[in-house]
């Protein structure tokens, strides 16, 4: 997509951080018209972060901006009408963000929950009329601390820690309170909390074509923090009720979604508890239970995630594998050598790995509107940190939709050289070389070793 400047005598700077625009999320509507993203800027005074949303037609078109402020809306998710845009944001509540819905047609966004916690992935029901959320309740003490100036003022005075796993970077101290589903009424925002336990957390939930089952993956160890390999897939009636375990293999697992026709489930994994280091899969089970779960792609020397990191990471996500609409293929992310792209199989055995989007590069968030004809996905490279981009499926013409950090093109950023060395176990070791600017092979220059990534990502 970009080439370094061989011609600009200019060189990045500490300040030029201030100017990056970086796409963290990008929605195709299901009718194919329209793109939603969301932008993250940095405030160069106060030196906060905010991300606001934008839409740009997948025909030619400008974009615009959808909303406004210095604050964070995020996770933007189509109706499945493409009338409507839900997203997260805290716009009118300190420290505490919410569901809001914002009209396609424009106008003001409105509140639609109005919860005390924190806020995680959520999906509309294929109908329309519902929305899950994981949510993890704000804790009791701390609502009450909240609520008393003296409490409030004093702060934490004691910690009774009763659990192996208490505290994670970037969080500090973890609540008491877990990870659940929770069912919002699209029109009336009625929030109806769906499972609940003490130590278990459900993540990832998905529902089903007919909007009658939410699957997800839960821990139900008798101490998850002490195995925390022991994770299944779940089905639970969107009502409510007792949840049912399907038969796969045990290990990590995200990313669960139905089939169009309702007979299997797809999910990410790995291949048997302690095996986190290895590459993750694609594997199928019909939701009747009367099949176990089978690996389609273990037999590929590819990863079904995103694992090419990098300093500016916004918008390389993996997403939920996406099934054609006739039930009999699956679309997912695959990373190797140093690029993530995007494959397709089909559920038969024999099935080999045809690839979707290719090159030298990394596809992030990715959708596909409701006909699958069209493909909106974030492309980044070793010149940029993402753009926009809109592809045909069945031509492969791909569009360019957003011009995002143009000043970079005009930097002389060095030139960067990909290297196999032989490794001590008749392996290649895959690595590169970042050249200065102005490098020329005509002097020597000192070298700095980093060796990063491996072997959970690369």
């Amino acid at each position: 997509m970009t080439t370094p400047n061989k011609t600009k005598s200019k060189y990045i700077t500490a300040q030029d951080l201030y100017r990056f625009q970086l796409p963290t999320d990008c929605q195709i509507s299901p009718d194919g018209n329209w793109v939603v993203y969301s932008l993250k800027r940095v405030d160069r005074k106060s030196e906060k972060k905010y991300t606001n949303l934008w839409v740009a037609p997948t025909s030619p078109g400008q974009p615009r901006q959808f909303t406004q402020g210095n604050h964070t809306d995020s996770s933007p998710r189509w109706s499945p009408d493409s009338q409507t845009v839900a997203f997260i944001s805290g716009r009118d509540e300190e420290n505490q963000s919410q569901i809001y819905l914002m009209p396609m047609q424009g106008g003001e966004a409105y509140k639609l929950s109005d919860l005390k916690g924190e806020l995680g992935a959520f999906r509309w029901s294929p109908d329309g009329k519902k929305i899950v959320l994981q949510f993890r309740k704000t804790d009791a003490e701390e609502l009450e601390r909240e609520k008393d100036e003296d409490k409030k003022k004093l702060g934490v005075v004691a910690r009774h820690i009763d659990r192996v796993f208490f505290k994670l970077d970037d969080e500090g101290y973890l609540p008491k309170e877990r990870w659940h589903l929770w069912i919002i009424d699209a029109k009336t925002g009625k929030a109806t909390q769906l499972t609940d336990h003490a130590i278990f957390d459900e993540n990832f939930p998905a529902w089903s074509p007919d909007s009658k089952q939410i699957a997800f993956i839960s821990n139900h160890a008798k101490d998850p923090d002490l195995d925390p390999d022991n994770f299944d897939l779940f089905t639970v009636a969107a009502t409510g009720g007792t949840a049912k375990k399907m038969t796969t293999v045990p290990g990590p697992k995200f990313n669960p979604v139905y089939s169009p026709d309702g007979r299997w489930i797809a999910y990410a994994g790995a291949d048997g508890k302690g095996t986190w280091w290895s590459n993750m899969r694609i594997f199928v089970v019909p939701v009747n239970g009367k099949e176990p779960a089978r690996d389609l792609t273990g037999k590929f020397d590819v990863d079904a995630s995103v694992e090419t990191i990098n300093d500016l990471p916004e918008g390389a996500l993996t997403m939920p594998p996406v099934w054609s609409n006739d039930s009999q293929s699956l679309y997912f992310q695959i990373s190797k050598h140093g690029n993530t792209h995007l494959a397709k199989i089909s559920l038969d055995e024999n099935a080999k790995l045809e690839p979707v989007i290719a090159g030298d590069g990394v596809v992030g968030v990715w959708t596909l509107d409701a006909a699958q004809q069209k493909l909106a996905y974030i492309w980044g490279d070793l010149y940029d940190p993402g753009q926009i981009l809109v592809r045909k499926m069945e031509t492969g013409r791909t569009r360019q939709l957003s011009k995002f950090n143009g000043w970079l093109h005009r930097l002389d950023l060095g030139s960067i050289e990909e290297k196999w060395i032989d490794g001590p176990g008749n392996n290649k070791l895959q690595g590169w070389i970042l050249k200065p600017p102005g490098f020329t092979d005509r002097k020597k220059y000192p070298t700095i070793l980093e060796i990063h990534g491996g072997p959970m990502a690369q």
